[in-house]
């Protein structure tokens, strides 16, 4: 991204979202896709039951590890759909597009419907910043000088190494999700409380009676961590490069709302298997910009929003896959640097 970013900061024109709002509208690329999705969905269902088909006819044997990688693949499908549902991007109405994502995300994979939607809305308002965004608290790891010159305890010890510690930690991403899903049950602020906590709760009970009545303890556990893990693993590389080295905000700094989401986002080229493989989340900005775009929608408004964005003078970063990540590690790296060097007590 140019040097510039601090100074394009500072700069604020109100109207000009409402200019690119236009242009996108007149495009038809607000306008639902009902057949797209009724496919896509299709074959997602099928490949999410055909790997648990496929767990019960191999039976009590080793090569659940195939099955269990397959099925990481699966689960992050299944949570790109309740990504979707929770953006309004299938549905118009927001009690089906909810009444579906409970059912996808807490009893399909175990990640609470309205947990998540709520940290996820607080993000979209807020990208990259240090006080809002939930996405960019300092609880493990730092995303600014800032945070690494207050940080203090654990996000103190893994801020020192965390290029190096982020993909192991995201083995246990899908572990933390459950765990966040749950502890929201304990929230007065948490809606529908008991329906997500029986949808919740069916899927514990299916999903661990499942792999230990087919498998022995051993290969059981073993399943578990592969299945997991990169289910962990893969959700974190379909969101890490979308905001992970990209400038922060904090307290007092304000921009308007185009500006807010494309310099806070970047981009990732690719074909048409990372669009599938990331669910069009490549296309970040343009996601960010207009988050109930339909995701086939997204690669369409690409060239809108990029163009656009030259016209005004917006900076505007894409980058290939394997790019955003070695920019996403490079600045993690550089962001501890002052941990690193902090004399021991």
């Amino acid at each position: 991204m140019p040097d510039n970013t601090t100074e394009t900061l500072g700069t604020r024109r109100g109207s000009d979202f409402a200019r690119l709002s236009q242009r996108i509208q007149a495009a038809g690329l607000m306008e639902r896709t009902p057949i797209y999705f009724a496919v896509r969905l299709s074959l997602i269902a099928l490949a999410f039951v055909g790997s648990w088909v496929a767990f019960f006819l191999i039976g009590n044997s080793w090569w659940q590890i195939v099955t269990a990688v397959f099925m990481a693949a699966a689960f992050g499908q299944v949570g790109l759909v309740s990504h979707e549902l929770a953006h309004r991007q299938i549905f118009n109405g927001r009690r089906i597009s909810e009444a579906v994502g409970r059912v996808v995300g807490n009893l399909g994979i175990g990640l609470g419907y309205g947990w998540w939607q709520d940290k996820h809305t607080r993000h979209h308002a807020n990208p990259n910043h240090e006080e809002h965004d939930p996405d960019v608290n300092a609880d493990l790891f730092v995303w600014s000088e800032g945070q690494a010159g207050a940080a203090r305890g654990i996000p103190a010890f893994f801020g020192k190494y965390q290029a190096f510690l982020f993909y192991p930690v995201l083995l246990l991403e899908g572990l933390n999700l459950h765990y966040g899903s749950v502890r929201a049950l304990f929230k007065p602020t948490t809606k529908h409380r008991v329906l997500e906590g029986a949808l919740l709760a069916a899927h514990f009970v299916l999903y661990l009676g499942a792999v230990f009545t087919v498998l022995d303890p051993l290969p059981a556990v073993v399943f578990i961590a592969v299945q997991q893990g990169l289910f962990g693993v893969y959700l974190g590389c379909i969101f890490a490069p979308n905001h992970k080295g990209m400038p922060t905000l904090k307290k007092g700094e304000k921009l308007d709302f185009l500006r807010k989401q494309v310099l806070t986002s970047r981009n990732v080229r690719g074909g048409g298997f990372t669009d599938l493989a990331l669910g069009g989340l490549n296309y970040q900005i343009e996601h960010h910009l207009f988050p109930s775009m339909p995701s086939p929608h997204l690669a369409l408004a690409q060239p809108i929003v990029r163009d656009y964005c030259a016209e005004i003078g917006v900076p505007y970063h894409e980058t290939g896959f394997v790019r955003s990540h070695v920019e996403a590690l490079t600045h993690m790296h550089r962001t501890g640097a002052s941990l690193r060097a902090r004399k021991p007590a």
